[in-house]
């Protein structure tokens, strides 16, 4: 029988999840400290409201257990399914209060889209909120990004048995030998990154007229979403906004950067190029990619999409890149999206935004690294048909070292994404069933549970509820990547089924 979850596993969890809780409330006087620079009073008094909230709960449900001591795996897995949602709906309090969104449940949807990077949107007048209300969404952007147990334990924020958290959150490399070494590397790499393209595209924000000031927050958010392969921009019109190829360009590169393994970005800083280049992951996205880009530019132009060349280059890669790395910007509106692009076009978007990007990155989708293993397996099995029967086929493959193909590494791939394609036809069913269009259902759908961003336009203002719910837990379990939350579902289902009694009953 499955072990439950006991009086003192509850206790810890509250007691963790009270830690993350704390930790929102530091993260709120971002938003708090610009809204005060920006003299936006009404939104102070909200972010200063919503950390004093935060920290008395925090607070409150760190003293359920004083001193947890070490975590096991049942309880790391528990806090960081748990992690996500409840810390969503605490962000999701201050801009609720904003009158950005048409209910509690638009603001729930917005800041599960920012935490889990997914960048669909349900605000009303962006163009009129306040600097601190974007600076919140970024910012959430930024923590999801990274990841919720990534950002605290290089805060120092979680004790022993953190490593099982870290796992738990979908991440499975490390590349120092200590976890919390492993975080706060990829904390640097990530400020770094950043860095350097806020000062490129304030540039660029600059000469395309902005003021300094309106030009440094653009530059800011757009870094961060791009990098964090996220989507929110501050503006309706997402990248096309701006119409500026020069910044174009710095977003195609931040969204690559993001989208490719922390630890082998690593390889290439300390100049082994050779590694990078062998390793399957990037082989697999190369030559997918490639074969994307033909077919959806030869699918644009065989429907006459755009009159020139270089307008469907420029618009098609753009929009290939940034459905591939699951980031969400987009260079034509949702309109354009539906109407403009062919179905052809719109389902190669939905293909390659349903594979994502790299493990071990920002972006979501099944992982590169999964299609790799699989077609590897696939191979072998070929291999295996063809030979002697005594012989058996050995299959290497290079991803952070030479490793030898197994099968606990195939059936991991599979399982996720069968997951992967079993919540992708759920979700489009479940569109369909509310009357939408069925390649709109599809995609959108894609999108969700791959915290890809675009959208059909289903994602919208006044959306059924249910289906809103559902492309909510959508984006949750697709950031986990539905393992940790079967698991802790199962956990719970167990610890609810009534004990039978010991022995038989007498008659």
């Amino acid at each position: 029988m499955l072990p439950r979850f006991t009086w003192y596993d509850l206790r810890v969890v509250g007691h963790y999840l009270g830690v993350l809780i704390s930790f929102f409330s530091l993260a709120l006087l971002l938003p708090l400290l610009t809204a005060v620079c920006m003299q936006e009073w009404e939104a102070a008094s909200r972010y200063l409201l919503g950390a004093g909230l935060t920290l008395s709960l925090g607070s409150l449900m760190r003293m359920l257990r004083i001193e947890p001591g070490k975590l096991t795996q049942s309880q790391a897995l528990a806090i960081t399914g748990f992690a996500w949602i409840i810390l969503a709906v605490v962000a999701a309090v201050p801009l609720w209060l904003s009158g950005h969104y048409g209910s509690f449940l638009d603001a729930l949807f917005e800041s599960v889209s920012a935490l889990t990077t997914t960048g669909a949107t349900l605000v009303v007048d962006i163009e009129h909120m306040a600097y601190a209300d974007n600076m919140w969404r970024f910012t959430m952007h930024f923590i999801g990004g990274l990841g919720l147990i990534v950002v605290a334990l290089s805060l120092g924020l979680l004790g022993r048995g953190a490593w099982g958290m870290y796992l738990s959150e979908g991440r499975s490399d490390h590349v120092l030998p200590n976890v919390v070494s492993t975080a706060r590397l990829i904390s640097r790499i990530a400020f770094l990154t950043i860095a350097i393209a806020v000062v490129i595209l304030t540039l660029c924000c600059l000469i395309a007229g902005m003021e300094p000031v309106r030009a440094f927050f653009h530059a800011l958010w757009v870094a961060v979403s791009g990098y964090m392969t996220a989507g929110f921009v501050p503006t309706s019109q997402s990248i096309m906004y701006y119409h500026s190829f020069p910044l174009e360009v710095v977003c195609i590169v931040l969204m690559v950067l993001g989208a490719i393994n922390f630890a082998l970005l690593l390889e290439v800083w300390k100049g082994k190029t050779t590694a990078f280049f062998k390793d399957l992951e990037i082989r697999t996205a190369a030559i997918w990619l490639l074969v994307m880009c033909i077919v959806l530019v030869s699918s644009m132009s065989a429907a006459g999409l755009y009159s020139d060349l270089p307008t469907l280059l420029r618009r098609g890669v753009f929009m290939l890149i940034s459905a591939s790395t699951t980031t969400g910007f987009q260079v034509v509106t949702n309109n354009q999206l539906v109407t403009v692009f062919s179905s052809g076009a719109i389902l190669i978007l939905a293909v390659v935004m349903a594979v994502g990007g790299s493990s071990g990155s920002t972006s979501g989708g099944i992982k590169f690294l999964r299609i790799g293993l699989t077609t590897k397996a696939v191979v072998s099995s070929v291999k295996e048909t063809l030979l002697p029967e005594s012989a058996r086929a050995s299959v290497i493959y290079n991803h952070l070292g030479k490793h030898v193909l197994t099968a606990d590494n195939i059936k991991i791939a599979t399982t996720v994404s069968a997951l992967f394609i079993i919540t992708y036809l759920i979700g489009a069913l479940i569109g369909i069933a509310h009357g939408y269009d069925a390649v709109s259902a599809i995609f959108e759908s894609v999108a969700m549970a791959s915290n890809g961003g675009l959208s059909s336009g289903i994602v919208s203002r006044g959306m059924p509820i249910t289906l809103e719910v559902f492309y909510i837990i959508e984006m949750w379990a697709g950031r986990l990547e539905f393992i940790a939350l079967l698991a802790l579902f199962v956990k719970i289902v167990t610890s609810c089924i009534p004990r039978k009694k010991a022995g038989r009953d007498r008659k």
